[in-house]
């Protein structure tokens, strides 16, 4: 099709699949322990005595323990003074001595006890009253605890685990850079092997399979792949489609290096570009470029949003949600989670500070005929915002 647009085999896109052979650093155990110390911080500044952190992103983030939460509760209580405690099934100490990158005493539990009331001993025995405890911890987490520890005060710990892990350190950005530099180069090759007859089903395998090869944690952590009718539809319709002569493309994937996700959208024309198309992709593209260039520290999350939407209103569309127009929020943060705090968005009034990082996505939808969306994720400076990953230039030229 032209130069970066259907213009290899997959032979020799398979030939593309090389490692960057620069190192990126995992997070250093010297990183795990400030970042405890920066929740005890929080936890005294709301007069709080202890942070239980259930198993997730917010535990790996403390503890590197990268496990997911099970119906088998794995934990780490954080008091303010010595060293953490961590709750873990007996018969997965092994597992667990190979993950805990801190300091801390091990509270085993056999199947038929009740960790729960392991955890109240533990937090009575610190002088915690007052616990603070993760936000995505199971109902039945905190029921049992209420239960079990009846005389402490139990709240809700979002703005500590928020407060710790919105602003990411330079460690965490170079994982980011480097999970986002390997999406785009699979954007590149998925682009330069699409052609007509391709199906859906075999881009997302193509994309999976470079994601591996080019050094994420795995596979891809998510593909959407869309063509023509379909890219009206923010996360797609079911069904295998093959691609067809002049249709648009909307490819959105990320993956994960050391924990930290990326998350990019490319959409571009197969063959020739439909007027339509182009001037709702050209609308897209400015309003993307208005929520960029409004980034500051200090600026609210709405206030970013706002500057996409009155783009996108000043030319007809919306306004709001309605469609024609941009039918959800302009990005969402991102790091260990692929949607996490702050979230771009009418109604969140945070203030943007150097290190938060978010995606910019303020995708417009045609109903019943097609969407655009273009998305590239942002870190916030000192002074400014800077990409991860340069925009889309043009809808028949998706990369600089």
């Amino acid at each position: 099709m032209n130069a970066q647009i259907g213009h290899l085999t997959l032979e020799q896109a398979r030939a593309e699949l090389k490692r960057d052979p620069s190192p990126v650093s995992p997070i250093g155990d010297t990183e795990y322990q400030q970042r405890i110390e920066r929740a005890r911080t929080l936890l005294r500044q709301q007069g709080l005595q202890a942070l239980l952190v259930t198993a997730g992103t917010s535990l790996r983030y403390v503890s590197g323990i990268p496990w997911g939460a099970s119906e088998r509760l794995v934990a780490m209580l954080i008091p303010l003074h010595g060293e953490p405690s961590v709750f873990c099934p007996a018969f997965e100490e092994g597992s667990l001595q190979h993950a805990l990158r801190v300091p801390a005493h091990l509270r085993l539990w056999e199947e038929h006890e009740d960790p729960q009331s392991l955890v109240a001993h533990t937090a009575h025995e610190s002088h915690a009253d007052a616990i603070a405890l993760d936000p995505a911890a199971p109902v039945a987490v905190l029921t049992r605890l209420q239960a079990a520890a009846p005389h402490a005060r139990i709240v809700d710990a979002t703005a500590i685990i928020d407060g710790c892990r919105m602003c990411k350190s330079a460690a965490e950005l170079a994982l980011m850079q480097r999970a986002t530099d390997i999406t785009l180069k699979v954007h590149r090759l998925v682009a330069g092997i699409v052609h007509e007859g391709i199906a859906a089903s075999e881009l997302k395998a193509f994309i999976d399979h470079a994601h591996r090869a080019l050094g994420a944690d795995g596979g891809s952590t998510f593909c959407i792949v869309q063509f023509g009718h379909a890219t009206a539809f923010p996360h797609g319709i079911p069904g295998d489609q093959q691609l067809r002569a002049n249709d648009l493309i909307l490819v959105d994937t990320g993956c994960t290096v050391g924990g930290y996700h990326s998350d990019i959208t490319r959409c571009y024309s197969f063959g020739r570009t439909d007027p339509e198309h182009e001037r709702i992709w050209e609308l897209e593209h400015a309003a993307q470029q208005a929520a960029f260039a409004a980034v500051h520290p200090g600026i609210t999350c709405e206030a970013v949003d706002r500057a996409a939407r009155k783009v996108i209103e000043d030319a007809g569309l919306g306004p709001g949600y309605q469609l024609p127009g941009l039918p959800h929020r302009t990005g969402h943060g991102c790091g260990l989670d692929l949607h996490e705090t702050p979230y771009v968005v009418p109604g969140d009034k945070t203030p943007l500070a150097p290190g938060m990082c978010c995606s910019d996505e303020p995708m417009i939808v045609i109903p019943d005929r097609f969407g655009i969306r273009l998305e590239d994720h942002f870190h916030v400076t000192d002074d400014a915002a800077a990409w991860f990953t340069p925009p889309s230039p043009a809808i028949d030229q998706p990369f600089v």
